[in-house]
C-alpha cells in the first residue's frame, strides 16, 4: 500500500479502507497512518500496539505523532489524565520548526497536535481557563490543524454554556474539512457544528442542527467509523424524535464495538469514565453522561 493511498484513508475520502497490511510496513510513517486509520474506525487496541512502538521511532515526528494519537484514543474513551501525560511527552519530542507537508506530519504539525491536545486535555478535567490559555499558544500551518482548532474552540465555548460563540469555529472547521474532501474530519466537524447549533436552539439552528448530525451518523455508520457514531447519536435523542430509538441502538451497538476494539486499561477506563454512556450497556437507557461536551476524537 503506498503512502498516497494512506493519506486518503487517514486524511481523505477513503476512512473505511482496509490498512491493516500496512501495520508491517518497513516505514514508520506508513504505519503511523495505518494506525490513525485503525483508530478513526474504533480498533483502538490494533492502533495502540501500533503507536505504542513508534513513540520510540528515532524520528522525532513521528514518535510525538504517535503519542498524540494515542492520547486522542485515551481521551474519547474518558482517560483525559492518561492523555494529558502523553500530550505532555509528544510537545517535548519536538521544536516548533520544520514544516510544509500538507496534511501536518512534520515538526510544526506534530507541535500543534500537542498543544491542541493538552489543550482538549484540560477541558475534559474541566479546567477551562487553562484550556483557553492552551489554545491561544496554538499556532496552525496545515489544513489538518485548522480543522482541529475549529474543534477544540467549539469545544470549549460550548462547555462554558456560550453555545452561540461556538458555531462560528465550528463552522470554519466545517468548511475547511469540506473543501479538502477529508471524509472523517468533514464529518466530525459535522457533529461538531450541528452540536452546537442544536445547543444554541434557535429554530433554525436546531432545524440545520439536526439535519446536519443525522446524516453524519449515516454517513459515519456507512464507513465504520464507530467512535463518531454513539456521540452522533445521542445528540440525536431528544432533538428528533422520529430517530430517537434507533439512534439510541445505534449508540448502543457503535459503543459496544469500540469497547470491544479497545485494549484492557482503555476499556477498563472507559467504563468507569463519567464521559462515556456506559449506561447503555447495560440499560439501553440515555445515560446521565453528557454527550454535547466531549467529542475529542481525533
Amino acid at each position: 500500500m503506498t503512502e498516497e493511498e494512506l493519506r486518503r484513508a487517514a486524511f481523505g475520502d477513503s476512512p473505511d479502507r482496509d490498512v491493516w497490511s500496512a501495520l508491517a510496513s518497513p516505514t514508520s510513517r506508513a504505519r503511523w497512518l495505518a494506525a490513525v486509520v485503525l483508530g478513526g474506525q474504533g480498533h483502538y487496541a490494533a492502533a495502540a500496539t501500533a503507536l505504542d512502538a513508534l513513540r520510540h521511532d528515532p524520528d522525532p515526528v513521528i514518535a510525538s505523532l504517535s503519542l498524540s494519537t494515542r492520547a486522542s484514543h485515551h481521551r474519547q474513551l474518558g482517560a483525559h489524565h492518561l492523555a494529558r501525560a502523553l500530550d505532555g511527552e509528544a510537545l517535548a519530542r519536538v521544536q516548533p520548526a520544520g514544516r510544509g507537508d500538507p496534511d501536518g506530519i512534520d515538526a510544526a504539525g506534530a507541535r500543534t497536535d500537542a498543544m491542541l491536545g493538552l489543550a482538549a486535555d484540560s477541558l475534559g478535567a474541566q479546567r477551562l481557563g487553562e484550556a483557553r490559555r492552551l489554545l491561544a499558544r496554538v499556532e496552525t500551518h496545515s489544513w489538518r490543524s485548522e480543522v482541529r482548532r475549529g474543534w477544540v474552540t467549539a469545544e470549549i465555548e460550548l462547555a462554558s454554556g456560550r453555545a452561540e460563540a461556538a458555531v462560528a469555529p465550528a463552522e470554519a472547521a466545517y468548511g475547511v474539512a469540506t473543501s479538502r474532501k477529508a471524509l472523517r474530519h468533514e464529518l466530525k466537524s459535522a457533529l461538531v457544528l450541528g452540536t452546537s447549533l442544536v445547543v444554541w436552539g434557535t429554530p433554525d439552528g436546531l432545524n440545520r442542527g439536526v439535519e446536519l448530525v443525522e446524516c453524519e451518523l449515516n454517513h459515519s455508520a456507512a464507513k465504520g467509523l464507530h467512535p463518531l457514531i454513539w456521540p452522533s447519536a445521542l445528540v440525536l435523542v431528544g432533538h428528533a424524535p422520529t430517530v430517537g430509538a434507533v439512534a439510541i441502538d445505534r449508540a448502543t451497538e457503535a459503543l459496544s464495538c469500540v469497547l470491544r476494539r479497545a485494549d484492557a486499561v482503555s476499556r477498563q477506563v472507559a467504563l468507569d469514565s463519567p464521559w462515556v454512556p456506559t449506561g447503555l450497556l447495560r440499560s439501553g437507557e440515555p445515560p446521565n453522561a453528557d454527550p454535547q461536551t466531549n467529542f475529542l476524537t481525533d
